[in-house]
């Protein structure tokens, strides 16, 4: 396929707020090709209506947990899909990748793809899936470290100890993929060590509470970790921070359905999200609870303008897992993102497609 223009490169109107992303964990109750191809329309789709960049989700294993184990392989296939959207990795689980392997993959996609992948790390958060790579939970940390300074080293075109390089070797033409790291974090020391890296900063849908403070909006809990990453990059280094939002919107005769199907589901998993008993919340109180945001552009929208991550971050990525939605849902939710919460909260869209 021919390669095609980075976003840098595409004639786009971004201003003001955030790039409109969109985030598929492939979470469908189907068959792993259907939901694949799926998560194939929905990336076409949220490039159709101007969304920047979609990002897949890595998860070993389990159909429960997403069911992608190789977020590269699906976006080769998505970049001969598309034509500008970017293409991110939400998350590589680093410690369980052999770190050359990763950088070749990445090299040939990136060339495939003209330029549009990007590139999001993290250290992982299932203990039972790494003895299976050959390492541990315990050594996680230490593991990752090794391996993105193997990633550094590659992408920035200088040759590993062995005295190996990377093929493809680094486009000049275009910013480097060590220019174009991302590190997930939950904690301000993981986002110092991204900023003093000049990587960007992925924050999480939700994520636990502090023990004293379970009832902390999720922007108290991510506005310090976005401080310690600014005040650790490096002088002139352009800051790049990603928030990942689950929300849903729909059309008001549907939310009705998606309310009584979200329940169950949500409450599965509440405690694990937010660190504490949530039995006792309405639906609506578990909504907020979890940082879910499910209901009409109207209301999603209010909603959203009280979260002041958004008016610091780069880049928002949107999901809708934790609630069970269809492809079909998905599919009106992105154009209600773009068409109607983008507009009415100043989030950057691309209005002028590049072919």
């Amino acid at each position: 396929m021919t390669p095609q223009p980075t976003d840098t490169q595409a004639t786009d109107t971004q201003v003001g707020g955030p790039k409109l992303g969109f985030f598929t964990r492939l979470l469908e109750d189907a068959p792993a090709a259907d939901r694949y191809r799926f998560a194939l329309e929905q990336i076409e789709a949220a490039e159709d209506f101007g969304f920047h960049s979609a990002w897949v989700a890595q998860h070993h294993f389990s159909a429960a947990e997403g069911g992608l184990p190789s977020p590269l392989v699906f976006l080769s296939h998505a970049a001969a899909r598309s034509t500008r959207i970017s293409l991110g990795t939400a998350i590589i689980t680093l410690p369980m990748e052999n770190a050359v392997r990763v950088a070749e993959d990445a090299a040939v996609l990136d060339e495939l793809s003209g330029g549009r992948l990007k590139i999001g790390l993290g250290s992982g958060g299932n203990p039972k899936s790494f003895p299976a790579f050959g390492t541990s939970f315990d050594e996680r940390r230490e593991v990752f470290a090794d391996n993105l300074a193997t990633l550094r080293t590659l992408f920035s075109g200088d040759r590993l100890p062995t005295d190996h390089g990377l093929y493809p070797a680094p486009d000049g033409q275009r910013p480097s993929l060590e220019r174009r790291l991302w590190q997930a974090t939950f904690s301000a020391g993981g986002a110092g060590a991204a900023g003093a890296a000049g990587d960007g900063l992925m924050l999480s849908r939700t994520q636990p509470r502090p023990k004293d403070n379970p009832a902390a909006r999720l922007d108290e809990v991510q506005l310090p970790v976005i401080d310690t990453y600014l005040s650790q990059l490096p002088e002139g280094a352009e800051p790049r921070i990603l928030a990942s939002r689950t929300a849903v919107v729909a059309d008001a005769e549907d939310l009705p359905r998606l309310r009584e199907i979200t329940e169950p589901a949500l409450r599965a998993e509440a405690d694990r999200l937010v660190g504490y008993d949530t039995s006792g919340l309405s639906l609506d109180e578990l909504l907020v609870a979890t940082d879910t945001y499910l209901g009409t552009p109207e209301q999603v929208s209010e909603r959203l303008q009280h979260d002041r991550v958004l008016d610091r971050a780069t880049d928002v990525s949107f999901q809708v897992h934790s609630v069970p939605a269809t492809n079909e849902t998905a599919l009106r939710s992105i154009e209600l993102l773009a068409t109607e919460v983008a507009p009415a909260l100043g989030f950057s869209v691309t209005k002028e497609k590049v072919h």
